[in-house]
């Protein structure tokens, strides 16, 4: 009786987690929508979520965080060179960057490898891509408000630095409607702001 009892409350706890119920956000339940492109499957939360200020590095090793993008829609992209997938989207996200003006919008793609920039810059370098401006979280101390457990992971945030949108796979940034996406997430701040 008591290994049942124990059974049952581990299955009571993990099951949420095993059948994809674990939610993070408000807003990161399950979809049903048909997936017609991998940006389908990027959710959109019914509302903005806080995200709080956690320092991370750029290239440099100077310490930033998120509030210095005030202003701007902020897509932060994890990524990790031990990872297909991830690697893959580079060249995608960094094209999708140019498709927006500077002033508002920011790309911000967070290495998660152990020996940050040592490990990367060569590896960015092997790719063609030794001008692709990477940052380091090499500590993961942005997973303290992003579950990193999975990657890519992407997280887009408002002109607030508030989270508004979040993907934890692979998208294929080259797409249309990414571009729409985000385009539309730029046009509802800046109505916000008028």
């Amino acid at each position: 009786m008591k290994y049942s009892l124990a059974a049952i409350v581990l299955l009571s706890c993990l099951l949420p987690a095993l059948m994809g119920k674990a939610n993070a956000y408000p807003g990161m339940q399950q979809t049903t929508q048909p997936i017609t492109s991998t940006v389908d499957l990027i959710s959109v939360l019914p509302q903005t979520y806080p995200i709080e200020p956690i320092p991370f590095n750029d290239v440099d090793g100077k310490a930033i965080d998120f509030s210095q993008y005030k202003g701007k829609v902020v897509m932060v992209n994890f990524w990790a060179t031990w990872c297909p997938p991830c690697v893959r989207e580079l060249p995608a996200i960094e094209r999708l960057a140019t498709k927006f003006k500077a002033e508002e919008f920011a790309l911000l793609p967070v290495s998660i490898d152990a020996d940050g920039k040592q490990q990367v810059q060569p590896f960015l370098t092997s790719l063609g891509m030794g001008n692709f401006n990477s940052y380091y979280d090499p500590t993961q101390k942005l997973g303290q408000v992003f579950p990193l457990d999975t990657i890519p992971a992407t997280f887009i945030l408002d002109q607030n630095g508030q989270l508004i949108a979040f993907v934890r796979s692979f998208v294929d940034w080259d797409d249309a409607k990414a571009v729409s996406l985000i385009q539309g997430f730029i046009d509802k701040g800046a109505q916000k702001l008028d």
